[in-house]
């Protein structure tokens, strides 16, 4: 799926009207089948700029078209069937606490389903051995029967991740999947994600706090900060100097030192867009 943003301005899903856009005058262009990955510091617009993409959240000003196409000048079931070609990982997948493992991962077949086909899937998993094969990936493989409400942040987080690999979308668009894994699964994790689009030529942008997992896996970084593009490079022409201009007065984040979420037991997610239906 071939993307591209001029002008684009939006405000935050939580901004209150009038208020500073997340965005600002964003320009990016991202070709069918690469994978990019987003960094900046906090504050920066890379969640809403996730948010724009998923056609999730209108522009205020300028355009963004999605394989030629301006998502919101569509029809509403012409809209419907182009969200059906995107998947949106947030950070704390949307996973209900009481469904197993499996259910959730097959889950990625939905917009594909008919209503009958969904319904009865929720009650007889129609596909266990793909499931398992998703899980497997990110090493979860042992977890299939498992309750959702037994999993550690990290493992929900995981389970997430590989609900998109049973996903019939084009475009993926993972928004910090990495906040509750240790740096060996982080890696894992990533390197699972971006092979596997890579294979099926599907487009992937991800936002990253772990800079130095995203110049060594994606072929592609976008540095933003202020709710604009401070660089679009190679992973390899990224620098020392641009890294430390990006995160001036963020340089703890630089350093890897930013919150996340607890690889513990987690607690029920918030509501969140999973599939930007």
């Amino acid at each position: 799926m071939d993307i591209r943003l001029e002008a684009l301005s939006a405000r935050h899903p939580a901004a209150r009207p009038g208020a500073v856009p997340a965005l600002k005058s964003l320009n990016l262009q991202v070709g069918a089948g690469e994978q990019v990955a987003v960094i900046g510091p906090s504050g920066a617009g890379k969640t809403t700029l996730l948010q724009v993409l998923a056609c999730a959240l209108p522009p205020t000003a300028g355009t963004l078209t999605l394989n030629s196409q301006n998502p919101w000048q569509l029809p509403r079931r012409a809209l419907q069937a182009l969200r059906g070609q995107l998947f949106l990982a947030p950070q704390v997948p949307p996973l209900p606490p009481r469904q197993r493992v499996v259910t959730s991962v097959l889950a990625g077949r939905l917009p594909a389903m008919g209503l009958w086909a969904s319904l009865r899937s929720l009650f007889y998993p129609s596909d266990i051995p793909a499931a398992f094969e998703a899980l497997e990936r990110f090493d979860l493989d042992n977890k299939l029967f498992e309750r959702v409400d037994r999993l550690s942040g990290g493992e929900r987080q995981r389970v997430g991740l590989a609900r998109g690999l049973l996903s019939p979308a084009k475009f993926w668009l993972i928004d910090e999947p990495l906040s509750a894994l240790d740096p060996t699964r982080s890696r894992q994790a990533i390197a699972a994600l971006v092979e596997e689009a890579r294979a099926r030529n599907v487009t992937l942008v991800a936002t990253l706090h772990q800079v130095d997992v995203a110049l060594s896996h994606f072929p592609r970084v976008v540095g933003m900060r202020d709710g604009q593009v401070a660089f679009d490079l190679p992973a390899a022409q990224v620098t020392r100097d641009k890294l430390a201009r990006l995160y001036d007065q963020y340089e703890h984040e630089l350093r890897g030192e930013v919150p996340a979420v607890a690889d513990a037991p987690a607690a029920t997610p918030q509501p969140a867009v999973m599939h930007c239906r």
